[in-house]
C-alpha cells in the first residue's frame, strides 16, 4: 500500500518539488469546477512538457492511482472534478504559442493557453481563432479540445472539433503520440477526431495545431427586443429558414436582462421579454443586404425595436453583456445550476415553454441563455445551497430538463460535454452496446480505468460519492494511505 507522502516524493521527482501541491489548504482550489460537485485530490501537479506529464502518468499506472486532466477548470460538467481523488494534472505552466503560421493560417500552441490570447496573437496577421467560449478570457485551448468547446460565434464556422488540424498527447499508457498533423485532411481513421471531445479519458493535450481564420472585412451586430422569448425564436427560425446563416444568433430572457443591466449596463431594454443579439460578418455589400433582410425577420416576428450597433466600441458592450451574463446572476441569486441542452431549432418554443414548467413546479427561477441557431439552450436554475435539500432539488430540476431536451429529439450536450454530471442520462440516447463500443475506445488508448474515471459513460459502484470525503481527507494529513 502506497502513502500519500511516498505518492508525492514520486511526483516530486517526476517535475520538481515546486510542481507538487500537496498542502490541504491548497488542494481546495482543485476540488471542483465550474460545477456544484467537489472532490479533493491527493496531490496536484503542474508540468511544463509532455515528457513531465508521460512521467506522471507512468506513475498513476504503476501504482494503480486515478488521474485528472485540468485545464483552467472552467468547466461546467464536472469533467476536471478528480471524483477518484488521485492526481490532478494541470496544465497551467503549458502556456506558449510555438508558431503561427500566415500562410497555411495555422497556430501551434501547448494546451495551457488561454483562448482569447490565441486570437489577439493572430490579430497581428489579420487572422483569429474561431471557437469562443464564453470563459474566453479564462479556458484554455487543451480544455477546449477536451470538451469539444462552442461558442457564440459557432453557429457559421462550427465548434472545436472543426478547427484541430493535429494534437499531440499523452496516452493513457504515458506515450507522446501525435493525432493529425498541419494539414485537414489524413490518410486512415481519424483518431484526432475521436480525441476531441473525449473528456480526459483518452490522454492528455500537450501540443494543439489549429485553423486560423482571416478577420471578416465587414461586422454589423443588431440588438432586437421583443415582449417574448417564443417571438424571439421564431426570429432565428425565420432568419435561417430565408437561407441566411448568421455568424451568431443568441437569445435572453428577462430575467437575464434585468441581471445583465444590474451589473454591466450593457445598454439592454430591461423591460424586454427577450433580446435576441445577430451578428453578421462577410462582405460589406453582402452584410448591408442581410442587416435589411434580418431587420425585416425581427419585426414580423413581433420585435419592439432593433437596434444596429454603431461602431466597434457599441459592438463590444453588447458582446460584453452575453458573454458576462451568467456571471450576472449573482445579483439575484447566491448560487446557479447551468444546463446545457440541445434541441431542433423547430422546438425551441415548445421546450422553452416546457423548462418554465419545470421552474413553477420545482420553485426555483430560471434564468435562459442560448445560442438559438443552433438551438443549444442553457437554463440556468438559480438556488441558494445553505437552503437544507436545495441542492438535491436543483439535480432533479436538471435532469427535468435533460430529460425534455431528449424528448424533443435533441442531445446531453453542445458544448460542455457529458462530464461526471450528465453520465447517467447516457442510457437516455445510447443502448448498452453503443456504450461498449464507446468503452472499446477507451482501451485503445490504454485507458484501464484510471483516465478521468467516472466521465461520459455510467460506471456504477464509487461514481456517486462526491462532495463528501474531502473533510476526511484534509484531517488525515500527508500519510493517509492512497
Amino acid at each position: 500500500m502506497t502513502t500519500r507522502r511516498e505518492l508525492i516524493r514520486r511526483l516530486e521527482a517526476a517535475v520538481g518539488p515546486d510542481w507538487v501541491i500537496w498542502r490541504r489548504e491548497d488542494l481546495a482550489t482543485y476540488e471542483f469546477d465550474g460545477t456544484i460537485e467537489k472532490q479533493t485530490p491527493y496531490a496536484v501537479v503542474l508540468p511544463d512538457t509532455a515528457e513531465q506529464i508521460a512521467a506522471v502518468v507512468r506513475i498513476s499506472r504503476e501504482l494503480s492511482i486515478a488521474i485528472t486532466p485540468r485545464g483552467a477548470g472552467t468547466g461546467l460538467s464536472g469533467g476536471a472534478v478528480a471524483v477518484k481523488r488521485g492526481i490532478v494534472v494541470g496544465t497551467a505552466r503549458m502556456r506558449k504559442i510555438l508558431e503561427i503560421d500566415p500562410v497555411d493560417r495555422i497556430a501551434v500552441v501547448e494546451p495551457g493557453l488561454p483562448n482569447i490570447q490565441l486570437s489577439e496573437a493572430a490579430a497581428v496577421h489579420g487572422l483569429f481563432y474561431a471557437p469562443d467560449p464564453s470563459s474566453q478570457r479564462a479556458c484554455t485551448i487543451g480544455g477546449n479540445v477536451a470538451e469539444n468547446a462552442g461558442g457564440p460565434h459557432c453557429l457559421a464556422l462550427g465548434v472545436t472539433t472543426n478547427h484541430v488540424l493535429g494534437i499531440e498527447i499523452v496516452t493513457a499508457e504515458g506515450e507522446i503520440e501525435w493525432l493529425g498533423g498541419r494539414v485537414a485532411e489524413t490518410a486512415g481513421y481519424d483518431l484526432r477526431g475521436a480525441f476531441v471531445g473525449s473528456e480526459g479519458t483518452l490522454g492528455i493535450v500537450t501540443k494543439v495545431i489549429v485553423r486560423l481564420l482571416p478577420v471578416p472585412a465587414e461586422v454589423a451586430t443588431l440588438l432586437a427586443s421583443f415582449a417574448t422569448v417564443e417571438q424571439a425564436s421564431a426570429t432565428v427560425s425565420a432568419t435561417i429558414a430565408a437561407g441566411m446563416v448568421p455568424a451568431a444568433m443568441e437569445i435572453m430572457d428577462r430575467l437575464t436582462i434585468q441581471a445583465v443591466e444590474e451589473s454591466l449596463k450593457a445598454g439592454y431594454p430591461p423591460d424586454a421579454g427577450a433580446v435576441l443579439l445577430v451578428e453578421l460578418d462577410g462582405l460589406p455589400e453582402v452584410v448591408s443586404g442581410q442587416v435589411t433582410a434580418v431587420r425585416a425577420a425581427c419585426l414580423e416576428n413581433g420585435a419592439v425595436d432593433v437596434r444596429l450597433a454603431r461602431d466597434a466600441a457599441e459592438r463590444a458592450t453588447l458582446w460584453r453583456g452575453r458573454k458576462e451574463a451568467i456571471g450576472s446572476l449573482g445579483h439575484i441569486a447566491p448560487n446557479y445550476y447551468i444546463v446545457d441542452g440541445v434541441v431542433p431549432r423547430s422546438k425551441l418554443v415548445d421546450v422553452i415553454g416546457r423548462v418554465g414548467e419545470v421552474s413553477r413546479s420545482s420553485g426555483f427561477p430560471v434564468a435562459n441563455v442560448f445560442h438559438a441557431g443552433d438551438g443549444n439552450l442553457h437554463p440556468l436554475i438559480l438556488f441558494d445551497e445553505r437552503v437544507a435539500g436545495s441542492t438535491e432539488r436543483v439535480l432533479d430540476a436538471a435532469a427535468a430538463i435533460m430529460q425534455i431536451c431528449v424528448e424533443a429529439g435533441g442531445s446531453l450536450s453542445g458544448e460542455h460535454g457529458v462530464g461526471f454530471e450528465k453520465q447517467r442520462f447516457m442510457p437516455w440516447l445510447f443502448s448498452e452496446d453503443d456504450m461498449d463500443n464507446m468503452a472499446r475506445i477507451r482501451a485503445v488508448f490504454g485507458n484501464e480505468g484510471l483516465f478521468n474515471p467516472c466521465k461520459i459513460l455510467p460506471e456504477g459502484t464509487g461514481c456517486g460519492e462526491m462532495g463528501h470525503s474531502a473533510a476526511a481527507l484534509r484531517n488525515a494529513g500527508p500519510d493517509a494511505y492512497v
